[in-house]
């Protein structure tokens, strides 16, 4: 990764903000674009420009001339029963996790072109793939997550390749409240095969991985980071 650019859409705070980190420890240069500042900005070769994924017609400002990797990590937590959902709530979780997407990659696409190995990083969920209570708004959105994943990388093939992490809970500021006492956490990681819940390092390691050249020969795939939880019944 050293002395490769990279940009991270949403990394200022939790999986993003690990993600910034962990590439700029490995000698990237890494230009994070997101709402809030970073909130840790001691290493000089991360860059932050402000950006909103939701706003209408995005103006990105600050656009590397090449890019090796753009991972993009804006998501949404909104659990309710089924019957409580509205048609924006439905929108709403769409906007942010594929809209944005399809917007920030249209964006930097020229840029990911002139890298001889440019690697595009989306989320999913595990919710995509295993039903789970309460999850419909959030399940639907990630799933069209995984279908413009194996859709661009086919379009996109042999220059850029793209993949998708799968995450169960993670303990970051967006899953605050399902983590927010003893009984929460002890609840949560006993759900989970490996008995415990994920940190932000273990789905900014897979990252680094889909970005790096050992996942060279990968594309269009969905890597489960999830302890266990959509595979493996103990």
């Amino acid at each position: 990764m050293k002395n490769k650019t990279y940009v991270v859409v949403g990394g200022s705070s939790g999986i993003g903000l690990e993600i910034s980190g962990k590439i700029a420890q490995n000698g990237g240069i890494v230009y994070v674009y997101a709402r809030n500042s970073i909130e840790s900005e001691d290493n000089t070769n991360l860059h932050f420009t402000p950006l909103d994924v939701t706003s209408g017609e995005l103006e990105i400002e600050n656009i590397p001339e090449i890019i090796d990797g753009l991972v993009y990590c804006p998501g949404t937590i909104n659990l309710k029963p089924f019957r409580r959902l509205t048609e924006e709530d439905f929108l709403n979780d769409y906007k942010i996790n594929v809209t944005g997407a399809v917007k920030v990659i249209q964006k930097f696409y020229p840029a990911l072109r002139k890298s001889n190995h440019a690697s595009i990083v989306l989320f999913s969920s595990v919710a995509a793939k295993t039903g789970m209570n309460f999850h419909s708004s959030i399940a639907a959105a990630k799933g069209a997550v995984e279908g413009l994943v194996r859709s661009l990388a086919a379009e996109f093939s042999p220059a850029i390749r793209v993949n998708a992490i799968a995450p169960s809970l993670t303990n970051t500021p967006l899953a605050a409240t399902l983590l927010s006492s003893d009984a929460k956490q002890k609840s949560s990681a006993e759900m989970h095969p490996l008995k415990r819940y994920g940190q932000p390092g273990d789905q900014a390691d897979a990252a680094l991985f889909l970005l790096s050249p050992a996942s060279s020969w990968i594309t269009g795939q969905i890597l489960a980071v999830d302890g266990g939880l959509s595979s493996v019944r103990v």
